[in-house]
């Protein structure tokens, strides 16, 4: 019997392998890095580059490239039917109750972390944000709790190439300030996002790590300014450790993959 070739499939392959290269690169590769990684051409590797770019699958800053928020908001799919969503669900049910506001469950993916659970808030005004979305490391609670918890040589590994947006007047966007307040994450053991991200939302968050201690997820109940409580340890910052500690025992049963940061 002649062997059928898929068409396309050698075309495929390259732009896969291209692909992967840019994921498993410990720092955003150059289009020369990435020819002499995969042994193409580097005219090939310019169109291949310029193709994914161009579908949202990579994105380009400075002449290195890093996994696009197209492909994150593909892998959050697979993510949100994982058995860790499954899992924390009753948690994240009280936590939302407890609070009343609303509560998002994301995972590392690159330079972001991607939502894969939100429950909204049961008061009239909603968040925007929406499972499949990303956030920034620097500039959320859940960015922040999760590089907080990492080790230092993987942490300082992620943070040499982290692109440090001011998405705010008040973005840590400066590495010794971002290297301070995750430094005050890790003690008291959650981070807070105040007004860093979006205009007149403040959030906290907590890391939550599988049974190797690895962090592997994040969790954060994000509030409007206007209508934050007067006393947030009370109001936010108490269930969210209650719901980390809860979780430490499930997360230790369930076969959580690493995070992809």
């Amino acid at each position: 019997m002649l062997e059928t070739k898929v068409a396309g499939a050698a075309a495929f392959a390259k732009f896969m392998t291209v692909l992967q290269a840019v994921a498993d690169a410990q720092q955003p590769p150059t289009a020369a890095a990435l020819a002499r990684a995969c042994g193409y051409p580097r005219p090939t590797v310019y169109r291949i580059l310029a193709a994914l770019a161009e579908q949202g699958m990579l994105m380009e800053s400075g002449g290195a490239y890093r996994l696009g928020p197209r492909l994150l908001q593909l892998a959050s799919r697979s993510w949100s039917q994982f058995d860790l969503r499954a899992a924390l669900a009753p948690e994240l049910q009280a936590l939302r109750d407890a609070t009343g506001e609303t509560v998002h469950l994301a995972v590392p993916a690159g330079a972001e972390m991607v939502y894969i659970d939100k429950l909204e808030s049961p008061g009239p005004v909603r968040m925007v944000s929406r499972v499949g979305a990303g956030v920034a490391l620097h500039s959320s609670a859940v960015g922040k709790a999760y590089l907080a918890a990492l080790g230092e040589a993987e942490r300082e590994r992620l943070l040499d190439g982290l692109p440090l947006e001011a998405r705010m007047p008040s973005t840590l966007a400066s590495l010794p300030a971002l290297r301070a307040a995750l430094a005050e994450t890790a003690a008291r053991g959650y981070a807070v996002d105040d007004e860093e991200n979006e205009p007149g939302i403040v959030c906290y968050g907590v890391a939550l790590r599988d049974a190797g201690g690895r962090p592997v997820a994040g969790v954060s109940v994000s509030t409007l300014l206007f209508r934050r409580r007067d006393d947030p340890q009370s109001a936010y910052i108490d269930p969210l450790l209650r719901l980390r500690d809860a979780a430490a025992a499930k997360l230790a049963m369930l076969p959580v993959a690493s995070g992809a940061a």
